[in-house]
Protein backbone atom coordinates (compact mmCIF):
# COMPACT_ATOMS: atom_id res chain seq x y z
CA UNK A 1 0.00 0.00 0.00
CA UNK A 2 1.54 3.25 -0.71
CA UNK A 3 2.03 5.87 2.01
CA UNK A 4 -0.30 8.65 2.08
CA UNK A 5 0.71 12.02 0.23
CA UNK A 6 2.05 15.07 1.73
CA UNK A 7 2.94 18.23 0.26
CA UNK A 8 4.02 21.82 1.02
CA UNK A 9 4.16 24.83 -1.05
CA UNK A 10 7.41 26.21 -2.73
CA UNK A 11 6.95 29.60 -4.43
CA UNK A 12 3.47 29.37 -4.60
CA UNK A 13 3.49 25.73 -5.85
CA UNK A 14 2.55 22.83 -4.77
CA UNK A 15 4.83 19.69 -4.49
CA UNK A 16 3.72 16.35 -3.24
CA UNK A 17 5.94 13.76 -2.19
CA UNK A 18 5.62 10.58 -0.21
CA UNK A 19 7.71 8.74 2.63
CA UNK A 20 8.56 5.10 3.46
CA UNK A 21 10.94 4.37 6.61
CA UNK A 22 12.35 6.66 9.07
CA UNK A 23 16.15 7.26 10.63
CA UNK A 24 18.93 9.62 9.18
CA UNK A 25 19.98 7.85 6.05
CA UNK A 26 17.75 9.54 3.66
CA UNK A 27 17.31 8.71 0.03
CA UNK A 28 15.39 10.97 -2.62
CA UNK A 29 14.05 9.32 -5.70
CA UNK A 30 12.76 11.11 -8.51
CA UNK A 31 10.37 9.63 -11.70
CA UNK A 32 10.78 9.94 -15.13
CA UNK A 33 9.29 12.68 -17.71
CA UNK A 34 5.40 12.23 -17.55
CA UNK A 35 5.08 9.64 -15.16
CA UNK A 36 5.39 10.23 -11.37
CA UNK A 37 6.79 8.99 -7.67
CA UNK A 38 4.53 5.34 -8.17
CA UNK A 39 7.40 4.30 -10.37
CA UNK A 40 9.44 3.39 -7.48
CA UNK A 41 6.11 2.19 -5.29
CA UNK A 42 8.09 -1.40 -5.50
CA UNK A 43 12.62 -0.13 -4.79
CA UNK A 44 11.16 2.27 -1.89
CA UNK A 45 10.12 -0.45 0.42
CA UNK A 46 12.82 -2.74 -0.20
CA UNK A 47 15.03 0.04 0.79
CA UNK A 48 13.29 0.85 3.33
CA UNK A 49 13.15 -2.71 4.90
CA UNK A 50 16.77 -1.95 4.56
CA UNK A 51 16.99 0.94 7.30
CA UNK A 52 16.69 3.79 4.72
CA UNK A 53 14.35 6.57 4.87
CA UNK A 54 13.08 6.82 1.35
CA UNK A 55 11.40 9.92 -0.42
CA UNK A 56 9.76 10.29 -3.53
CA UNK A 57 8.76 13.19 -5.33
CA UNK A 58 6.09 14.37 -7.86
CA UNK A 59 8.14 16.99 -10.18
CA UNK A 60 6.04 19.99 -11.02
CA UNK A 61 3.46 19.18 -13.08
CA UNK A 62 3.63 15.08 -12.35
CA UNK A 63 1.12 12.77 -10.12
CA UNK A 64 -0.42 14.99 -7.47
CA UNK A 65 1.61 18.28 -7.38
CA UNK A 66 0.33 21.30 -8.76
CA UNK A 67 0.46 20.84 -13.03
CA UNK A 68 0.02 24.60 -13.96
CA UNK A 69 -0.19 25.31 -18.14
CA UNK A 70 2.91 27.62 -18.34
CA UNK A 71 5.57 26.13 -20.28
CA UNK A 72 7.63 29.01 -18.42
CA UNK A 73 7.37 27.25 -14.56
CA UNK A 74 9.16 24.13 -16.44
CA UNK A 75 12.80 23.47 -16.50
CA UNK A 76 15.48 21.64 -15.45
CA UNK A 77 16.87 23.60 -13.02
CA UNK A 78 13.98 24.78 -11.05
CA UNK A 79 13.17 20.80 -10.87
CA UNK A 80 16.38 20.80 -8.89
CA UNK A 81 15.75 24.21 -6.67
CA UNK A 82 12.56 22.14 -5.95
CA UNK A 83 14.24 19.22 -4.38
CA UNK A 84 16.34 21.17 -2.63
CA UNK A 85 13.30 22.88 -1.14
CA UNK A 86 11.85 19.39 -0.56
CA UNK A 87 15.13 18.62 2.00
CA UNK A 88 14.58 22.41 3.74
CA UNK A 89 10.96 21.45 4.16
CA UNK A 90 11.90 18.24 5.68
CA UNK A 91 15.00 19.35 7.38
CA UNK A 92 17.23 16.88 6.25
CA UNK A 93 20.98 18.26 6.10
CA UNK A 94 21.84 15.78 3.55
CA UNK A 95 21.14 13.09 1.31
CA UNK A 96 21.62 10.52 -1.25
CA UNK A 97 19.60 11.81 -4.94
CA UNK A 98 18.90 9.43 -7.53
CA UNK A 99 16.60 9.25 -10.16
CA UNK A 100 15.73 7.93 -13.42
CA UNK A 101 15.79 9.65 -16.91
CA UNK A 102 14.11 12.94 -16.31
CA UNK A 103 14.72 12.25 -12.66
CA UNK A 104 19.04 11.23 -12.58
CA UNK A 105 19.12 14.80 -14.93
CA UNK A 106 17.55 16.47 -11.90
CA UNK A 107 19.70 14.79 -9.38
CA UNK A 108 22.27 16.40 -11.49
CA UNK A 109 20.62 19.82 -10.87
CA UNK A 110 20.57 19.22 -7.40
CA UNK A 111 24.01 18.27 -7.05
CA UNK A 112 24.91 21.61 -8.96
CA UNK A 113 23.01 23.60 -7.44
CA UNK A 114 23.38 22.67 -3.67
CA UNK A 115 26.29 19.97 -3.60
CA UNK A 116 26.34 20.33 0.12
CA UNK A 117 23.31 18.66 0.36
CA UNK A 118 24.27 15.39 -2.07
CA UNK A 119 25.33 12.78 0.21
CA UNK A 120 25.92 10.88 -3.46
CA UNK A 121 23.73 10.55 -6.44
CA UNK A 122 21.96 7.31 -8.25
CA UNK A 123 21.49 8.31 -11.95
CA UNK A 124 19.86 5.74 -13.96
CA UNK A 125 19.18 6.48 -17.42
CA UNK A 126 20.52 10.06 -17.99
CA UNK A 127 20.09 12.04 -20.73
CA UNK A 128 23.02 13.90 -22.14
CA UNK A 129 24.37 15.10 -25.03
CA UNK A 130 24.29 11.80 -27.42
CA UNK A 131 20.90 11.73 -26.54
CA UNK A 132 19.57 14.69 -27.91
CA UNK A 133 18.73 13.95 -31.61
CA UNK A 134 16.72 10.70 -30.14
CA UNK A 135 14.79 12.64 -27.55
CA UNK A 136 14.20 15.71 -29.96
CA UNK A 137 12.72 13.28 -32.27
CA UNK A 138 10.57 11.97 -29.86
CA UNK A 139 9.24 14.69 -27.82
CA UNK A 140 8.95 17.50 -30.25
CA UNK A 141 6.24 15.36 -32.49
CA UNK A 142 4.55 14.35 -29.09
CA UNK A 143 4.09 17.70 -27.85
CA UNK A 144 3.03 18.91 -31.17
CA UNK A 145 0.02 15.81 -31.14
CA UNK A 146 -0.79 16.63 -27.63
CA UNK A 147 -1.85 20.15 -28.80
CA UNK A 148 -3.70 19.11 -31.92
CA UNK A 149 -5.50 16.42 -30.48
CA UNK A 150 -6.24 18.12 -26.78
CA UNK A 151 -9.94 17.66 -26.39
CA UNK A 152 -9.50 13.85 -27.53
CA UNK A 153 -6.88 13.09 -24.72
CA UNK A 154 -9.25 14.97 -21.92
CA UNK A 155 -11.63 12.01 -22.75
CA UNK A 156 -8.86 9.86 -22.66
CA UNK A 157 -8.11 10.51 -19.83
CA UNK A 158 -10.56 10.79 -17.80
CA UNK A 159 -11.52 6.72 -19.21
CA UNK A 160 -8.15 6.27 -17.89
CA UNK A 161 -8.16 7.23 -14.81
CA UNK A 162 -11.13 5.03 -13.58
CA UNK A 163 -9.19 1.71 -14.53
CA UNK A 164 -8.18 0.33 -11.20
CA UNK A 165 -4.01 0.75 -10.93
CA UNK A 166 -3.49 -3.65 -10.11
CA UNK A 167 -0.22 -3.73 -12.24
CA UNK A 168 2.79 -2.02 -11.69
CA UNK A 169 4.20 -2.69 -15.08
CA UNK A 170 1.01 -2.17 -17.05
CA UNK A 171 0.08 0.87 -14.46
CA UNK A 172 3.88 2.44 -15.68
CA UNK A 173 3.07 1.77 -19.39
CA UNK A 174 -0.45 3.97 -19.44
CA UNK A 175 0.01 6.67 -16.57
CA UNK A 176 0.92 8.84 -19.58
CA UNK A 177 -2.64 8.59 -20.85
CA UNK A 178 -3.80 9.33 -17.41
CA UNK A 179 -2.16 13.14 -17.24
CA UNK A 180 -3.68 16.07 -18.00
CA UNK A 181 -2.81 16.63 -21.72
CA UNK A 182 -2.21 20.54 -21.13
CA UNK A 183 0.35 19.88 -18.35
CA UNK A 184 1.85 17.70 -20.67
CA UNK A 185 1.73 20.08 -23.32
CA UNK A 186 3.30 22.46 -20.84
CA UNK A 187 6.03 20.24 -19.38
CA UNK A 188 7.50 19.19 -22.56
CA UNK A 189 7.59 22.59 -24.19
CA UNK A 190 9.32 24.32 -20.75
CA UNK A 191 12.01 21.35 -21.26
CA UNK A 192 11.85 20.68 -24.48
CA UNK A 193 13.05 24.62 -24.84
CA UNK A 194 15.41 24.84 -22.15
CA UNK A 195 18.67 22.97 -21.02
CA UNK A 196 18.85 18.92 -20.31
CA UNK A 197 21.53 18.48 -18.04
CA UNK A 198 23.85 21.13 -16.48
CA UNK A 199 26.73 21.90 -18.17
CA UNK A 200 29.91 19.87 -18.49
CA UNK A 201 32.43 22.08 -16.29
CA UNK A 202 29.87 21.51 -14.17
CA UNK A 203 29.22 17.86 -14.40
CA UNK A 204 32.79 17.27 -13.67
CA UNK A 205 33.28 19.43 -11.07
CA UNK A 206 31.06 17.26 -9.69
CA UNK A 207 32.87 14.61 -6.39
CA UNK A 208 30.06 13.20 -4.72
CA UNK A 209 29.78 9.27 -5.24
CA UNK A 210 28.13 8.19 -7.64
CA UNK A 211 26.04 4.99 -9.24
CA UNK A 212 25.03 4.79 -12.75
CA UNK A 213 22.91 2.56 -14.40
CA UNK A 214 22.94 2.22 -17.86
CA UNK A 215 20.68 0.39 -20.67
CA UNK A 216 21.61 -0.66 -24.10
CA UNK A 217 19.33 -0.42 -27.19
CA UNK A 218 17.63 2.28 -25.70
CA UNK A 219 17.60 5.54 -28.17
CA UNK A 220 16.73 8.14 -25.69
CA UNK A 221 18.65 6.87 -22.71
CA UNK A 222 21.63 5.55 -24.87
CA UNK A 223 24.52 3.68 -23.10
CA UNK A 224 27.10 6.04 -24.24
CA UNK A 225 25.35 8.66 -22.04
CA UNK A 226 25.40 7.00 -19.21
CA UNK A 227 29.03 5.68 -19.73
CA UNK A 228 29.91 9.66 -20.64
CA UNK A 229 28.78 10.66 -17.27
CA UNK A 230 30.56 7.82 -15.80
CA UNK A 231 33.59 9.15 -16.70
CA UNK A 232 32.66 12.34 -16.43
CA UNK A 233 32.46 12.04 -12.21
CA UNK A 234 35.51 11.39 -10.53
CA UNK A 235 34.14 9.31 -8.16
CA UNK A 236 31.28 7.18 -10.39
CA UNK A 237 31.21 3.37 -11.54
CA UNK A 238 28.52 2.04 -13.33
CA UNK A 239 26.36 -0.64 -13.51
CA UNK A 240 24.82 -2.17 -16.95
CA UNK A 241 20.96 -3.14 -16.94
CA UNK A 242 20.25 -6.22 -19.05
CA UNK A 243 17.21 -3.86 -20.90
CA UNK A 244 15.16 -1.12 -19.44
CA UNK A 245 12.62 -3.45 -17.97
CA UNK A 246 14.77 -5.65 -16.08
CA UNK A 247 14.79 -3.06 -12.57
CA UNK A 248 10.66 -2.91 -12.79
CA UNK A 249 10.09 -6.81 -13.80
CA UNK A 250 13.66 -8.32 -12.39
CA UNK A 251 14.79 -6.27 -9.94
CA UNK A 252 16.69 -8.09 -7.55
CA UNK A 253 20.20 -8.10 -8.52
CA UNK A 254 19.99 -4.23 -9.33
CA UNK A 255 18.51 -4.01 -6.16
CA UNK A 256 21.11 -5.25 -4.35
CA UNK A 257 23.63 -3.43 -6.33
CA UNK A 258 22.08 -0.10 -5.42
CA UNK A 259 21.95 -1.80 -1.43
CA UNK A 260 25.34 -2.37 -1.79
CA UNK A 261 26.21 1.05 -3.04
CA UNK A 262 24.10 3.21 -0.02
CA UNK A 263 26.09 1.08 2.41
CA UNK A 264 29.26 2.13 1.20
CA UNK A 265 27.96 5.56 1.07
CA UNK A 266 26.66 6.12 4.12
CA UNK A 267 29.98 4.67 5.56
CA UNK A 268 31.57 7.49 4.29
CA UNK A 269 32.48 10.46 5.34
CA UNK A 270 29.83 13.13 3.78
CA UNK A 271 31.01 15.10 0.95
CA UNK A 272 31.81 18.82 1.98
Amino acid sequence: MLPEPQTFTFRGRRICYREYGSGPKVVVLTHGLLMDSRMYQKLAPVLAARGHRVITVDMLGHGSSGQPYEMTEYSMPQFGRDVVALLDHLGIPQAVIGGTSLGANVALEVAVAAPARVRALVLEMPVLENALPAAAAAFVPLALALRISQRMMRAVSAITRRIPRTNYVVDLMIDFVRRDPAASIAVLDGLIFGRVAPPIEDRRALTHPTLVVGHPSDPIHPFSDADRIARELPNARIVTASSIAEWRVRPARLDRELSAFLDEVWALRAVA
